[in-house]
């Protein structure tokens, strides 16, 4: 067999090169690319995967936001210019062991296994060890995918690739902030007019840029997708201008005042819970945002109730009266039984209470340091594309930005306007002060220890 050398042929074009030398000679751990699309990010991260591979018997993955999408955009893609798939071209046969189509992994000779995955199904992954890992699209992937994998990373020494265009000032652009200035990460950012091909003409024009935009492209996702504009939102996202009337900063809770929760309940998927209260000067504070997976309804009851807070209502969608079928025992008569007494929002179309939601963002401030993750699904909540009718449809995509998406919507259809006369009937605030013990007032007396 003749010798194969890797990159395989592929030859990194100009633009490709500093990335390559830092991942490859210099030996950075991290990375933040985003370029322009047609930049070639996926193929650059793939050549350098295969050869690293080599260098180092270990797992590598390769992230997409959905595994339907890692399918359609690495495994089964063909280079429309040469006619030969991507995976065959990084990873040529001659250096394979075997090849799995259904996982979409291939065990190499060396000993490493390459695999392309989703972050939609990221804690499905669990037990796993990668040393290696390109999180493509990452501006649209689930953030807790990086989350998960981090420590991972950190133990084992393996190193990350961040390779995205923007989509609005979301997760895509914090990573982005705060690569840039750290000496540790290699950021950097393409437009079309930093990219070239080996002859030195542009993988994209100037002129062919404003074609696309006489053609009938939107001017704000032009400058998103070739000149990396960070400004233009998600396109399709529901609530981009709304959240740009919005407030964010530091708007911590006030103990004076009654918290009160919104729920989506994820019974066979994550729970996501919004905490608001009312504000100063007629806004609403959104104090703080919880989100887990594979949690029982009890052990969030207990949860809610560790916090801090003096609470007023709590609201869940209708299916909280649906029963648990090994006890035969509704969640909303379980939740009442752990210390939550649910009120339940009215059952109206998401396309009303995505109205609700526009009319109700623009009056409220999130306190960012507990929030963070609520907001980006706000961010990232968006309408479903058909891609073969070139339109979007009515109806949003669920992915990992529902749960806060959905929850938030419960809170715009319900918010109790008069809690004021709610509280005076039902709830009595109580300063949350911890004493010496680090306990609370609050849960001092409902244990019984003070009046």
């Amino acid at each position: 067999m003749a010798d194969i050398s890797l990159p395989y042929n592929w030859k990194a074009r100009p633009h490709q090169v500093n990335f390559m030398r830092a991942m490859a000679i210099e030996n950075k751990k991290r990375a933040v690319c985003v370029w322009h699309r047609r930049a070639g990010k996926d193929s650059a991260s793939i050549n350098f995967t295969a050869v690293e591979a080599h260098r180092k018997v270990a797992t590598y993955w390769h992230m997409l936001p959905t595994q339907r999408q890692g399918r359609k955009v690495i495994w089964d893609a063909i280079n429309p210019f040469t006619g030969q798939k991507v995976i065959d071209q990084a990873f040529p046969p001659e250096i394979r062991q075997a090849t799995n189509n259904t996982d979409m992994k291939i065990e190499l000779k060396s000993g490493s296994i390459w695999q392309v995955v989703g972050s939609d199904s990221f804690d499905s992954l669990v037990g796993s060890n990668p040393f290696g890992v390109v999180f493509s699209e990452y501006s649209i992937a689930d953030p807790r995918a990086w989350d998960f994998i981090r420590p991972i990373l950190m133990e084992n020494g393996g190193w990350a690739i961040f390779i995205y265009t923007p989509r609005g000032k979301n997760h895509g652009w914090d990573l982005y902030q705060m690569a840039k200035d750290n000496p540790d990460w290699f950021c950097e950012l393409l437009t079309i007019e930093d990219t070239k091909r080996e002859d030195g003409t542009p993988i994209v024009s100037r002129a062919q840029f404003e074609e696309e935009i006489k053609a009938g492209m939107d001017p704000l996702l032009a400058q998103q997708e070739f000149y990396c504009s960070f400004d233009a939102g998600l396109f399709g996202a529901y609530y981009t201008e709304e959240l740009k009337r919005a407030r964010f900063g530091d708007f911590p809770w006030d103990p004076r005042k009654p918290v009160h929760t919104f729920w989506d309940l994820g019974l066979r998927d994550a729970t996501a819970i919004w905490f608001l209260q009312e504000g100063n000067d007629g806004w609403i504070n959104v104090i703080d945002y919880m989100e887990m997976a594979n949690v029982s309804l009890i052990d969030w009851c207990k949860m809610v109730n560790e916090q801090p807070y003096s609470y007023g209502l709590h609201v869940a969608p209708h299916d909280i009266k649906r029963r648990d079928y090994a006890t035969a025992t509704s969640y909303l008569q379980t939740a009442a039984e752990h210390g939550i007494s649910f009120e339940i929002a009215p059952q109206l179309s998401i396309r009303e209470g995505i109205d609700a939601v526009k009319a109700f963002l623009p009056r409220c401030r999130f306190n960012m340091k507990n929030t963070s993750r609520g907001v980006d699904a706000l961010y990232n909540y968006r309408r479903e594309y058909n891609e073969k009718l070139k339109v979007f449809l009515d109806r949003p995509v669920h992915d990992w930005a529902s749960h806060g998406a959905d929850a938030f919507r419960i809170a715009a259809l319900t918010f109790p306007e008069n809690y004021r006369s709610l509280s005076a009937a039902r709830h009595r605030v109580i300063p949350a002060i911890r004493n010496s013990s680090g306990v609370t007032r609050r849960q001092l007396i409902r244990h019984g220890r003070i009046r």
